[in-house]
């Protein structure tokens, strides 16, 4: 059944914001911040090792580094087009207005923590890859391990920064969902070295999303998303970084 993955996917998060609303309620406020920071370490560590695996490589039995041109290009002009686009407003002007459809009005972290989520389990290369496999063959096995990991990263999510978090299954039932209906448009564009690049740009926002969550607000992530499309961009370039 094609879109079958996104459906586990939405479940999961759904589910996993279901298990950090009661278990949330079983700590006291310290030790929720202290459960954040926990979790913002756990994604500084996800980013830096999706990073390190594509900046470094073996050569010649030694290891060296690359791609910084690529990461420091895509981030600049990313964030110079999200910054006009005005995409985090955008986020937090939806987040706002679904904390008040849902009743959660008196919530001040919802905005913060829909946000965060959001970004999170939509940036990577596992959510644009899985998508495509489902629409093509209908082979939503990708989808199902992120669904797995997506359970567990929105489940301490929400029992730290509130339920918020568990609404980040509609930004992946829209993202996934349409890059399932449109897999055999995209999937040609998506070869292994744009997935490569993709995949690396991506850890790097991830890492911003990290750092967040151990010292509070420091980056709009948002507004530097339109470097993951940049970044597919720059291996149809007719040189390599």
């Amino acid at each position: 059944m094609i879109g079958l993955g996104t459906i586990i996917n939405v479940a999961a998060i759904a589910a996993g914001g279901l298990a950090g609303h009661f278990t949330g309620k079983l700590f006291r406020e310290e030790q929720q911040e202290s459960l954040t920071k926990a979790c913002g370490i756990s994604v500084l560590f996800i980013a830096v090792s999706g990073a390190m695996q594509g900046m470094l490589e073996i050569d010649g039995g030694r290891l060296v580094s690359g791609k910084s041109m690529l990461v420091v290009l895509c981030l600049a002009i990313g964030t110079v087009f999200g910054e006009l686009l005005g995409i985090e407003n955008g986020f937090e002007r939806f987040g706002e207005w679904l904390k008040e459809k849902t009743g959660n009005s008196g919530d001040k972290q919802f905005v913060n923590a829909f946000v965060t989520a959001s970004l999170t389990v939509c940036i990577g290369a596992m959510a644009i890859v899985g998508a495509i496999q489902d629409g093509i063959m209908g082979d939503y096995s990708t989808l199902a391990v992120k669904s797995v990991l997506d359970f567990i990263i929105i489940a301490v999510m929400t029992s730290s920064l509130g339920k918020g978090s568990a609404f980040s299954a509609i930004p992946i039932l829209i993202f996934e969902g349409s890059i399932t209906l449109l897999a055999r448009l995209i999937a040609p564009f998506m070869t292994d070295l744009a997935v490569a690049y993709l995949s690396l740009v991506g850890s790097v926002l991830i890492f911003c999303v990290g750092v967040n969550l151990v010292w509070g607000k420091m980056v709009r992530v948002a507004n530097m998303l339109p470097a993951v499309l940049l970044a597919v961009l720059a291996a149809y370039l007719p040189w390599s970084f």
